[in-house]
């Protein structure tokens, strides 16, 4: 009976929460969300210094703050909330107790102590050598220290999750396989061992190295290594967010998956292939073969493509057929229109899935050839893309989850209730215009990493047409917008979270899963179906989709072309070069 009085049923979802995975789960999301207001923050200082007109910041604090803005975006904001995730999709759908709770508090405390590590090194001032920390540049030892704590500590809470899978499966908390949504985290975490091992094998020597242990580290060997854990810790986000795309059509919709067979390759394509697409970072490397590169971005990747197209189509699919089931029949786009646009967690879902599948999908697609690459290589293309990738798509992902896991996981009612419904759209609209005008900028060959674009003071100047520099303003116009919907998401959750009126559990069957998140109900999305989220539902034939999801079947056709015109300019675009040689 002790162990009994450890569980909680949510009335208003159905979840079934163990009390130790609860607590950790909510510690992972405030330290995401500390990580996150670190990361917006600095990120201001970035997008006015590359704003020409503003260019806010010197040299050196720019490079403090790029560095510092992307270690807490790209590692810690993501993985923390990925934690989360994985308790929550482990513990709390499949209802079974976490395995070695304390355990998982020192992975947490290790991950606490190497972020602060981290950014200690770099607001000390002798660590600014970026994301990428490039050896033969060096930082401080406790920089090196930092990421590798944090990445042990990560490493030890997949390990956690892998526990409590075989706890629930030996206690038969669930039959049959686990559901769709685990799946997906099993995946991300499979990714993420993958990722942290290499992480180690560079990150360690390289600790060694600045301490003065080992006299040298080969700078090719070093990128190489690298990119297998710089790259595919955000292919770790990358199966997380899609997880969480089908949780919340689930959520949202009651949406049945159309077929689960379908969507489970998926995921395990993304085992198998998609941590290759690191090579796109090193196609312009000397000491790889061509075979290696050709056979990497080509052949092999685009197997991760497929994986991420299916997962584009089965999503928005699986809500067609949801609306169309309650009425929303006439026409193409009736169930879109119709869709509870003003219920944030499904706005934010859904722009990430438009913005990760037509910004990201297909620049990433374009910038992992290896030709196009020579294109945009180095350029503001890059960030541009992982901006669309890793902030449009995971990011604003992962916000959409938190409205749902406020009321539900804090039991705390949502604050500023009028303000929720327009932060998804602010947020990400601001970023899609970042990430869009940071690749115009890079095809028009603005450089990635120098703080000026116009070169001042060196005998060469460089002048990049005007249309760069209303790119680089509009990036920076655009950064503005996406800094207030940041700041509009950390005040309604920070807020929610510790000021929030908190809901008595007597009362908490009067609050929809959908009432909850805005504090006001939404009429066009269904109560919270934990059976659909944590369930297993054969759903709808995927050969049928064009009779089934006639709407979805348009819209992937828009995709298609958008896909081939853009790689057709972009092939078109390199032709122009080729008298050159």
């Amino acid at each position: 009976m002790a162990v009994n009085r450890m569980f909680r049923t949510c009335p208003a979802s159905g979840l079934v929460f163990h009390e130790p995975a609860e607590n950790l789960m909510k510690a992972n999301a405030v330290a995401a969300a500390v990580s996150l207001l670190v990361g917006g923050i600095l990120a201001i200082g970035v997008t006015l210094t590359r704003w020409q007109a503003v260019h806010m910041l010197p040299p050196d604090s720019f490079y403090l703050f790029l560095t510092a803005h992307g270690l807490n975006m790209l590692v810690f904001w993501i993985i923390f909330f990925e934690m989360a995730i994985l308790y929550f999709t482990s513990s709390t759908l499949l209802k079974c107790r976490l395995a070695a709770p304390g355990i998982g508090w020192v992975a947490f405390w290790m991950m606490v102590v190497g972020a602060l590590m981290n950014n200690y090194a770099v607001f000390r001032g002798d660590s600014s050598v970026m994301f990428t920390a490039y050896a033969p540049m060096g930082a401080h030892p406790t920089f090196y220290l930092g990421l590798i704590l944090f990445a042990v500590g990560a490493l030890i809470s997949c390990f956690v999750f892998f526990a409590t899978l075989v706890v629930a499966k030996s206690e038969k908390t669930y039959n049959g396989s686990v559901p769709l949504v685990t799946f997906g985290a099993i995946t991300a975490a499979i990714i993420a061992v993958f990722t942290i091992a290499s992480g180690a094998i560079i990150l360690v020597p390289t600790f060694l190295w600045s301490v003065g242990f080992i006299d040298h580290i080969d700078s090719l060997v070093y990128r190489t290594v690298f990119w297998a854990f710089g790259h595919s810790s955000q292919q770790i986000n990358v199966s997380a967010h899609v997880a969480v795309w089908y949780a919340i059509a689930a959520i949202v919709f009651g949406a049945k998956p159309l077929s689960e067979k379908v969507s489970r390759t998926a995921f395990f394509l993304y085992i198998c292939f998609l941590q290759l697409a690191s090579a796109h970072h090193l196609l312009a490397d000397p000491g790889l073969t061509s075979n290696w590169k050709i056979f990497n971005t080509s052949y092999a990747m685009y197997l991760a493509v497929l994986a991420s197209m299916v997962h584009g189509l089965t999503v928005p699919g699986s809500i067609e057929v949801a609306q169309r089931q309650k009425g929303y029949t006439n026409g193409l786009f009736e169930w879109l229109r119709k869709a509870p646009w003003g219920n944030p967690a499904f706005s934010g879902m859904f722009l990430s899935l438009i913005g990760f599948g037509f910004l990201g999908g297909i620049s990433g697609v374009m910038m992992g050839t290896e030709q196009l690459n020579l294109l945009i290589h180095n350029t503001l293309y890059v960030p541009g893309h992982f901006h669309a990738t890793v902030v449009v798509g995971t990011t604003l992902a992962f916000m959409s989850l938190t409205y749902f896991l406020i009321p539900v996981l804090f039991r705390r009612q949502m604050m500023f209730a009028g303000m929720a419904p327009w932060q998804p759209y602010v947020f990400g609209l601001g970023m899609m215009g970042v990430s869009l005008f940071l690749m115009g900028a890079g095809t028009l060959g603005v450089p990635r990493r120098h703080w000026d674009i116009a070169f001042a003071g060196n005998p060469l100047p460089y002048e990049f047409p005007g249309s760069a520099w209303l790119m680089m303003a509009l990036a920076g116009i655009s950064s503005i917008f996406a800094f207030v919907g940041g700041a509009m998401y950390l005040a309604i959750t920070v807020g929610s979270v510790f000021f929030g009126k908190k809901i008595e559990t007597p009362g908490f069957k009067e609050i929809s899963a959908q009432q909850g998140m805005v504090g006001r109900p939404q009429p066009a999305a269904a109560p919270a179906d934990t059976t659909v989220i944590a369930g297993h539902q054969g759903g709808v034939g995927a050969g049928g989709m064009c009779m089934v999801a006639p709407g979805t079947f348009v819209l992937a056709i828009v995709f298609l072309v958008s896909f081939v015109l853009y790689y057709f300019i972009n092939w078109k675009y390199l032709s122009t070069v080729w008298p050159l040689r």
